[in-house]
């Protein structure tokens, strides 16, 4: 959600440096974008909604060369995305681009107005500029470190800026509390970002801001400050990282390139985890388990849900992040706490992990994103290692991290029958999951009878259910259809009254204990009207006339009932992108979605 890049350059590459590495952040779900560079010895504001490409098109026949630039891509909270709102913003001789929210800023923007400062926007970040303004001119603070670090003490809520003073043009100043902000080091100059993956095409060379650290860049030296304004020393860190890993490699869409990544992800993560140590967590240390993430991360909470409590026998809850803090959760020493996400920066999912961690709880991170601040806080960590997905809609971020909960519960069991057969699965996991994508037509034809309909159910039941939330979600997000997903048995006691003549209704059914239950099921919808599509397994497709109550089948190949649920996902992502793009729909930056939510 929002991003921010800065650039301070030997050469006067600046500006086309800075959109270059906005370009990068375009993943993380924006409606318009801006950047300031300081030209013909005054900063310049230039801004647009929508893409950033109108961003380009404005300034293409504009002299813009400058040696600093900031840039930024917004995803409005306060004030409709229009120019005006746009960031940078800029009050007095102070420019910024911010990340994050100021909850504050109501109180500010009244103290303010009282001492003759004017407003031309809704935004919070403006208010947040004008207050720096303030401290800089009206109190006379004119060390700018000084001068940075007093107005932040007054600003409550979270925040990444990127700062450039009228009075020091050459010099980029940063600043961070609970947003992503990281500093890179360069050969012909340095930067301020969101994250690694906006400046790998220049550097892969960078250190992490703490919160309330302030930094001081020009185009040859960073130097960074602690909260006490004390000049410190930051490990330098270098990511692995490569540019090529942020292009679409010759697919049509980045989503179907991550899409294809599965397999390969999937199958090095059980090669990296499986019977190691660092992958394994005494379970019986703990009396409850609470799994606390948000979106497609919640709903990889809910396989690992299952599979604690069917084979470890241990009680577990799914906790939706943002209202975890806010129930007053009963957390004891003796409850592990799961922290899900793939970013490692997502707001209530961070706040809920420092919540777990100031109770006594002991915390496991399952982020993708290393040097994350959820990597960093929590207790334990375990990497996903799905490298970076640029696709708002989550594919490998979500079977990876099920992957991860699924790798914690099988180093959890002891030697018995299922043990052994996961173990031997793992050497053509890849395999089975190459062939799921490879049945490319079975899904066109699922999504050729769905692509024109305005409501869609999925059914389900136990670790399938889990599995039709995903798959709801993951339509929804992209397609823009209407959809829900309801454990099967649930359609008698309400739901089953939406259903009309023609109503897809989408059911999955690999649980051979709960099989003929589902059946079941979809019969009841089929009785009704609606048009079923039935996924199932090859072995239970065998004993059963599934032509006898589905107009279309998808019959997937067999695996346990731990990597079964890879199999199902893959099919239910590529369903739902090939109901995208008949609906000419923009699959990798879907309306109104942020990949990476870094506010409450």
């Amino acid at each position: 959600m929002c991003g921010i890049t800065g650039y301070i350059s030997k050469t006067n590459d600046a500006n086309t440096v800075a959109i270059n590495c906005l370009k990068n952040l375009e993943y993380r779900g924006y409606d318009s974008s801006g950047i300031a560079i300081f030209n013909e010895n005054k900063i310049k504001l230039y801004k647009s909604t929508g893409k950033i490409a109108n961003l380009c098109e404005k300034i293409k026949d504009i002299d813009t060369t400058s040696k600093i630039a900031i840039a930024h891509t917004r995803w409005a909270t306060h004030g409709k995305p229009t120019e005006t709102n746009a960031h940078p913003h800029r009050c007095k001789n102070i420019t910024l681009v911010h990340n994050g929210i100021i909850e504050n800023y109501i109180e500010l923007k009244e103290f303010l107005q009282k001492n003759g400062y004017t407003f031309n926007t809704q935004t919070d970040t403006e208010v947040a500029c004008a207050y720096i303004a303030y401290v800089y001119n009206d109190l006379n603070i004119k060390d700018k470190l000084k001068c940075i670090n007093e107005a932040c003490k007054n600003l409550k809520g979270s925040y990444a800026f990127g700062i450039i003073f009228d009075d020091e043009p050459e010099t980029l100043y940063a600043t961070r509390k609970d947003s992503p902000l990281i500093v890179g080091y360069g050969d012909n100059g340095n930067f301020i970002s969101s994250d690694i993956t906006a400046i790998i095409k220049y550097t892969n060379k960078y250190v992490i801001l703490n919160d309330y650290y302030i930094s001081k860049i020009t185009c040859d030296k960073v130097e960074n400050y602690d909260e006490n304004l004390n000049l410190v020393n930051l490990e330098i860190k270098t990511s692995d990282l490569t540019y090529n890993e942020n292009t679409k490699n010759g697919y049509s869409h980045y989503m179907l390139k991550e899409i294809h990544e599965e397999p390969t992800v999937i199958a090095n993560l059980y090669k990296r985890y499986l019977d190691k140590d660092i992958a394994t967590i005494d379970l019986k240390k703990f009396d409850k388990i609470h799994i606390v993430a948000c979106g497609s991360a919640m709903h990889a909470g809910l396989i690992g849900k299952y599979l604690f409590e069917t084979y470890a026998r241990i009680e577990t809850t799914v906790e939706i992040a943002s209202e975890y803090r806010y129930k007053n959760p009963i957390i004891t020493d003796k409850t592990l706490v799961i922290i899900i996400s793939q970013s490692g920066e997502t707001a209530d999912t961070l706040a809920a992990l420092r919540l777990a961690n100031n109770v006594g709880a002991y915390t496991l991170a399952i982020v993708n994103q290393e040097n994350s601040s959820i990597a960093r806080e929590a207790k334990k960590c375990l990497y996903t290692y799905a490298g970076p997905e640029i696709a708002v809609a989550t594919t490998k971020g979500y079977t990876s991290q099920v992957a991860v909960l699924s790798i914690i519960m099988i180093n959890s069991l002891k030697n018995n029958n299922l043990k052994d057969t996961i173990l031997k699965e793992t050497a053509t996991i890849e395999n089975v999951l190459e062939k799921t994508i490879d049945m490319l037509p079975e899904y066109k034809n699922i999504a050729n009878k769905i692509y024109e309909k305005n409501d869609i159910f999925f059914i389900g039941r136990g670790i399938d259910y889990a599995l039709c939330m995903e798959g709801s979600l993951k339509l929804k997000e992209i397609s823009y259809i209407h959809s829900e997903a309801y454990a099967a048995g649930e359609l008698k006691h309400g739901t089953i009254s939406l259903i009309e003549n023609g109503t897809p209704v989408i059911a999955i059914a690999t649980d051979e204990t709960l099989f003929e239950k589902t059946v079941s099921n979809v019969k009841e919808t089929k009785a009704r009207g609606a048009y079923t599509i039935f996924i199932t397994t090859k072995s239970l497709a065998d004993n059963t006339d599934v032509d006898d109550f589905s107009d279309v089948k998808l019959i997937l190949n067999d695996m346990s009932k731990i990597n079964i649920t890879h199999v199902v996902a893959l099919a239910l992502q590529l369903i739902s992108f090939e109901t995208a793009k008949l609906k000419n729909c923009d699959i990798d930056k879907p309306k109104n979605l942020a990949k990476s939510v870094t506010v409450e």
